[in-house]
């Protein structure tokens, strides 16, 4: 499949801030595995949103769009399962 090249949304940048240090590095190593495979175990397509996809890292979501002809793919949201899925 190759690799993807992945765009952080500067959203991401604060989610991270806000985590708990003991728990972004499995988060940051839950990004960068995307390159190798967008489409991990686990994940799941959202509903309502073409090429939107989420993947579950303990008690948080990474919620990513997928361009598979292009090779890319962007992370907009690292949140807690809570707020997640708000508008």
């Amino acid at each position: 499949m190759g690799f993807f090249k992945i765009l952080l949304k500067r959203s991401v940048e604060k989610d991270l801030r806000k985590i708990d240090s003991s728990r972004v590095s499995r988060v940051v190593e839950a990004i960068r595995a995307l390159a190798e495979n967008p489409f991990p175990s686990g994940c799941k397509r959202l509903r309502g949103a073409k090429n939107f996809y989420r993947i579950r890292v303990g008690d948080y979501r990474i919620i990513y769009w997928v361009d598979v002809k292009e090779k890319i793919i962007i992370v907009y949201y690292v949140r807690h399962r809570r707020t997640a899925y708000r508008r």
